[in-house]
């Protein structure tokens, strides 16, 4: 009777709605907590980045334009292919980051309700941050949000994927799209999350992962001219000089939402005021009909 070998897997960048390979060919090796090798994936250059910001610009305006209905019904329809996919990621996220299988569960479960959480606020944060505003003249002076662009969200190394999801969630909601540059220490359950947006009729280039070096990728972070905003959870005060360094010479957006491990489950880690970080309000006068 013959013996059958193991599909090992090699993990993918999630660029533009699809499973690529880096440009430059080459991939990094994943180990768990103790050492062991679990896969092999692929590691994200500078052209890649670049790639990935391509991708992101060219889905904007068309997740911008969608209704905020629609992007709530795409969001949880995340959840949902999360749902039914929770005993494998939360299997890939205990052997990533070394928890047991049970509290792999627990925070998958948490990233489930979060997705669900983010989903609801889509058609309401513009009611509840915009304005209809008082003027001395005969006109209707309104005070809306517009989503600012392309955002780069850096993910912390904390266990389960919430920090990753509560950092990318008030960004897309909105209408902006994001490029994720995931754990670097654990980088594979945030490339298994990929295979459910993939399944969840989110636009291609709304999300793109691209696991690999921060350091290297920060100094093209910082300086790219099409990124609109970057949201720092990453954690690493290093990490953080270097990028606000550099957005200091082209003014784009810089935040950091860098939390403690146990307030990503509570409120902190769902602040709706978030959202606000990557919009741009905007004021419309109108004059009253005589």
């Amino acid at each position: 009777m013959s013996t059958r070998l193991d599909v090992r897997k090699t993990y993918k960048l999630y660029l533009g709605g699809k499973f690529v390979r880096s440009e430059s060919g080459k991939y990094l090796e994943a180990k768990g907590p103790d050492g062991a090798h679990l896969d092999n994936y692929c590691w994200a250059s500078r052209k890649d980045f670049r790639d990935a910001v391509v991708a992101a610009r060219a889905a904007q305006d068309g997740w911008a334009k969608a209704t905020a209905y629609n992007r709530g019904q795409i969001l949880y329809r995340a959840a949902e292919m999360l749902e039914s996919r929770r005993e494998a990621l939360a299997a890939e996220v205990s052997r990533s980051h070394g928890v047991t299988l049970d509290q792999a569960r627990t925070g998958v479960g948490r990233v489930c309700d979060r997705l669900v959480h983010h989903a609801g606020w889509t058609d309401k944060y513009q009611q509840v941050f915009g304005s209809v505003n008082p003027v001395a003249s005969p006109h209707f002076n309104f005070t809306t949000s517009e989503p600012m662009g392309v955002v780069v969200v850096l993910a912390p190394d904390l266990p389960v994927l919430l920090p990753m999801v509560s950092l990318l969630l008030p960004v897309i909601l909105s209408g902006n799209t994001a490029i994720v540059i995931p754990s670097e220490r654990a980088p594979l359950p945030a490339l298994s999350f990929a295979e459910i947006l993939a399944t969840s009729d989110l636009p291609g280039g709304v999300v793109n992962i691209l696991a690999g070096r921060r350091a290297e990728l920060a100094p093209h972070i910082a300086s790219h001219m099409d990124v609109n905003a970057i949201v720092d959870g990453a954690g690493v005060p290093d990490l953080s000089a270097q990028l606000q360094a550099g957005v200091a010479t082209n003014l784009k957006r810089y935040f950091n939402h860098a939390l403690p491990e146990a307030d990503w489950f509570t409120e902190r880690g769902e602040d709706p005021y978030w959202i606000l970080d990557t919009v741009e309000m905007k004021t419309a006068w109108h004059p009253i009909g005589l």
